[in-house]
C-alpha cells in the first residue's frame, strides 16, 4: 500500500474491532507451507531482534508444547545476536540448533532469517522496523509473533493492515505482543464490562470516563564511542528517536491505551494533548518527550484520560480504570466496586501472560485455529502514534487524519554510513543533528500535526 493511500477510520473499524473480530475474519483461505503443521510436527523458529523482549519473546516460544525448535538468528548487529543465542543454548539446550552460517547479520538479516526454513518468525526488531519485516515474512507465507508496537507512523501502520489482510487470505497465525488479551484477570475484567457491569459500555454515556497510565523513570542510555556512525548510534540508542520507537507513548503506553480500546470495542475518533521535555533534557535523550498527557474522545463521547511519564523520583503508576453509571473498575487489579455497595475482584488462576501469548498461538499453529492479532495490534499502535501526534503538534487530530498521513518519520537510506536526516519542527528535512550536537524536537504550535 502506497503512503498516500487512504483509508476511512470506518474502514479501519471493520477490521479491528477487537481480538474476537480480527480472529474470525482469518479463515482458511490458502494454505501455504509453513502455515499450518499437524500437532505432533516440529515448528523451526527464526529471531529477529535479539534484544532483550526479542531474547526473552524468543525464550517463550521455546517454552511452549511439542517439538520446537530454533534455527536462525537475526540482528542488525552481531553482538546482540550472538548474546542472544548464548543466552538461549543455556537455557533451551538442544531446542537450539542454529548453525554459523544462520546467524545473520545487517540490514538485510531479516530476509535471510525468513527465507532459512522456518515455520515461524519472532519479530522483536524497534518498532520502526517492523512493518517492512512483517510484510516480507507474510510474503513469504511464514506464521508471525511481532512484538507491539507494530509501526511507528502512518505510512508503517497502513503498511501492516495491508500485509495483515494477506495473512488472513493466507492462513497465516499473527500474534501481538499485548500480553493482557491473553491474562485471565484482564479478560474476566473486561467480558463483566462488556455483560454491563458498569453500564452498557457501548451506549452513549454509559460508560463515563477511562483512565490509563504509564508513569516510570528514565530508561537506559547508552554512551556514543568515537568509532560509531550516526545510524548506529541511533539504533544503540533506538528508545529515544521516534522513528525507531515512535516516542515512550507508542513503545511503552500501548498497553494501556489498548486496554481501553478493548472496553470500547475500537479506537477513539480523536485527540488533544500536552507534552514536553522536563527532566530528560539532554542530547544522549535524543528527540522524545519524557511527559503526555492526551485526551481521547470516542465515537459516543467517551473521554480517555491518558497519561505517561518518565520521571524519576515520581509514584509511579501503570495501571487502567474505568467509571460507569453503576460503578467503578480498577481493570489492572480486576476489581469492580458498584454504587450499591457490592464488588466484585477476581480470584482465579493468573499464569505468566507472556507465555500464555505464545501457548495459545503454537496452539493455533498445530491446530489450525484461526489466530490473527495483527488488525487490533495495528488499531492500538495507531491509537498511540495518534495521541504523540497530537502532543507534539499542539493539535486537536482524529484518527482518521493520523491513520492517513503522509508523514514518514523513516530516513530514506537504511545503511550504517549514511547521515540519517529527519524532519524538523519548521518540517524542513535537515541533518538529524544541529550544530550544538542536539536533535531536533517537536515545538507544540511549530510541528507538522500530520
Amino acid at each position: 500500500m502506497s503512503q498516500n493511500s487512504k483509508a476511512t477510520r470506518r474502514d479501519f473499524l471493520k477490521t479491528s474491532a477487537g481480538i474476537a473480530a480480527s480472529a474470525a475474519l482469518a479463515g482458511p483461505l490458502v494454505r501455504p507451507a509453513g502455515a499450518f503443521l499437524q500437532a505432533s510436527a516440529e515448528i523451526k523458529i527464526g529471531l529477529i531482534g535479539c534484544g532483550g523482549r526479542g531474547t526473552g519473546a524468543c525464550s517463550q516460544a521455546l517454552s511452549t508444547k511439542g517439538p520446537v525448535k530454533l534455527i536462525c538468528v537475526a540482528d542488525a548487529f552481531e553482538d546482540q545476536a550472538r548474546t542472544a543465542l548464548n543466552y538461549l543454548k543455556n537455557e533451551h539446550g538442544e531446542r537450539v540448533d542454529v548453525k554459523s552460517d544462520n546467524i545473520f547479520v545487517g540490514f538485510d538479516a531479516y530476509k535471510h532469517a525468513i527465507d532459512s526454513g522456518i515455520d515461524l518468525i519472532v519479530i522483536a526488531t524497534s518498532p520502526g522496523f517492523r512493518p517492512i519485516h512483517f510484510e516480507y515474512a507474510v510474503e513469504q507465507g511464514k506464521n508471525v509473533f511481532m512484538e507491539k508496537p507494530v509501526g511507528t507512523d502512518g505510512p508503517g501502520i497502513r503498511r501492516v493492515l495491508a500485509a495483515n489482510q494477506k495473512a488472513k487470505e493466507k492462513n497465516l497465525k499473527v500474534a501481538v505482543g499485548l500480553q493482557r488479551h491473553h491474562q485471565p484477570p484482564y479478560v474476566e475484567t473486561i467480558k463483566r464490562i462488556h455483560d454491563g457491569a458498569l453500564g452498557d459500555p457501548f451506549k452513549n454515556g454509559e460508560i463515563e470516563l477511562i483512565r490509563v497510565y504509564w508513569n516510570g523513570t528514565t530508561p537506559w542510555v547508552r554512551s556514543r564511542r568515537p568509532d560509531q556512525t550516526e545510524m548506529e548510534y541511533q539504533m544503540r540508542n533506538w528508545y529515544f528517536f521516534t522513528w525507531l520507537c515512535g516516542d515512550h507513548i507508542v513503545e511503552q503506553h500501548i498497553h494501556n491505551l489498548d486496554v481501553a480500546n478493548w472496553i470500547k470495542n475500537g479506537p477513539p475518533v480523536k485527540a488533544e494533548g500536552i507534552g514536553g521535555r522536563q527532566v530528560r533534557t539532554g542530547p544522549e535523550h535524543g528527540q522524545i518527550y519524557d511527559h503526555h498527557y492526551v485526551e481521547y474522545t470516542y465515537a459516543d463521547g467517551t473521554t480517555m484520560a491518558s497519561q505517561c511519564r518518565h520521571w524519576d523520583k515520581s509514584p509511579g503508576n501503570v495501571s487502567e480504570h474505568a467509571h460507569g453509571i453503576k460503578g467503578y473498575c480498577d481493570v489492572s487489579q480486576a476489581f469492580i466496586k458498584l454504587r450499591d455497595g457490592t464488588s466484585w475482584r477476581y480470584r482465579g488462576p493468573n499464569p505468566n501472560p507472556y507465555q500464555v501469548e505464545h501457548d495459545d498461538l503454537f496452539d493455533a499453529i498445530h491446530n489450525n485455529k484461526p489466530y490473527n492479532e495483527g488488525d487490533y495490534g495495528a488499531t492500538s499502535t495507531m491509537t498511540a502514534i495518534l495521541g504523540r501526534m497530537a502532543t507534539y503538534s499542539g493539535e486537536v487530530v482524529t484518527f482518521e487524519q493520523a491513520l492517513n498521513s503522509d508523514l514518514d518519520l523513516h530516513p530514506k537510506l537504511y545503511d550504517f554510513k549514511a547521515d540519517p536526516e529527519v524532519l524538523w519542527p519548521d518540517a524542513s528535512v535537515r541533518p538529524v543533528r544541529g550544530p550544538d550536537g542536539r536533535y531536533p524536537t517537536p515545538i507544540p504550535g511549530t510541528t507538522r500535526a500530520f
